[in-house]
């Protein structure tokens, strides 16, 4: 059973990840790969508005995408740009990436490989990782300007769209651990955790959300 303060405490952690960069126009939008299809939906409703004349989907499987998503987090992106009217041409796929980290080193690198001049990343990404997504382009790709983005959601219709409230809370604390442990290790740029923000992760890391926890 999840609490009030359970729900209290997410928020918490919720509202941390979120950036609120104002979007603007950039090189190329960057879709990160999840089980989330919604990242494919945001990224779209960002070209529609000329936000960027290119995007990159990026990502491999995971534990939580290889059956929903058998060809690969970012064919099945691009697949739904297509859907939903982008052209072919103006969507590319970085199929090896399987964490953050390599989502940005390998389409830094696949844009490279194209002589694809980068100035400014529009990197969209799940809305309780936008923090994270940041942190992590900040140290892996530096020199371009990094403005965050994903769907326009509260916690309550985010954890709707999904249908699994514990998943999205073991989610949340694991995104907000790796905010704490991976700058040391070189992963990301340090990050600021507020003090009630470090309580509310005590909290709910004791109550048990933690299947989505790094372990040394």
């Amino acid at each position: 059973m999840i609490s009030a303060q359970d729900w209290s405490d997410a928020r918490l952690l919720w509202e941390l990840q979120r950036m609120r960069h104002e979007p603007r126009p950039c090189s190329v939008a960057v879709g990160l790969g999840s089980h989330d299809l919604g990242v494919a939906d945001a990224t779209v409703a960002l070209y529609r508005r000329g936000m960027a004349p290119l995007i990159v989907f990026t990502g491999a499987t995971s534990r939580t995408t290889r059956d929903r998503m058998p060809r690969g987090e970012a064919e099945h992106y691009r697949e739904r740009a297509l859907e939903l009217g982008v052209p072919g041409s103006l969507v590319l796929v970085e199929p090896r990436a399987r964490n953050t980290g390599e989502n940005v080193r390998f389409t830094r690198e696949l844009l490279a490989e194209r002589g694809i001049a980068v100035a400014s990343v529009l990197l969209v990404s799940k809305p309780y990782e936008e923090r994270r997504a940041y942190a992590t382009a900040r140290k892996l790709w530096p020199g371009v300007e990094i403005v965050s983005a994903s769907s326009p959601m509260t916690l309550p219709e985010y954890v709707d769209s999904l249908g699994d409230a514990r998943l999205v809370l073991d989610m949340l604390v694991g995104a907000v651990q790796r905010l704490m442990v991976y700058p040391e290790r070189g992963f990301m740029i340090a990050t600021e955790i507020p003090a009630d923000a470090l309580a509310a992760f005590e909290r709910l890391r004791a109550r048990g959300f933690t299947s989505r926890l790094v372990v040394d």
